[in-house]
């Protein structure tokens, strides 16, 4: 394999690499009488790679793919893309976007929105008489 074709191989995976694109995980959302879970598909995402905004009602995810590479050694051309995951939702106002809760398990983000307590079913006692 000559130089040239070599350097040209790093040329164009520099450029793929530049021009990356997003891929939208796969979203589960599973509603109850307080709120709303949400379950998205991040594999290989770290939580240190992790991003959740909530800008005005709307939810931002976004996370990068940490790649493996041994101990000590460092990639000098790699064919291998490493996804960037971005996904944007349009929040309820019944929604309460101060207590979200978030947890990142195996790569699966498990993100809980409370409904505000006045949007929340209540129970109203009937007294007799």
């Amino acid at each position: 394999m000559s130089k040239e074709i070599t350097q040209n191989d790093k040329q164009q995976a520099a450029a793929d690499n530049a021009t990356e694109r997003a891929v939208a995980p796969a979203v589960d959302v599973l509603e109850d009488e307080t709120g709303i879970t949400l379950l998205a598909d991040m594999p290989g995402v770290p939580r240190e790679q992790l991003e959740l905004r909530v800008e005005g009602d709307a939810l931002h995810i976004e996370g990068r793919v940490q790649p493996q590479t041994p101990a000590g050694l460092e990639a000098t051309y790699a064919e291998l893309r490493v996804p960037r995951y971005r996904r944007s939702f349009t929040l309820s106002r019944e929604l309460d976007t101060t207590r979200i809760d978030a947890n990142l398990k195996d790569g699966v983000l498990t993100l809980r929105i409370p409904k505000q307590v006045h949007a929340q079913p209540r129970r109203i006692a009937v007294s007799a008489g």
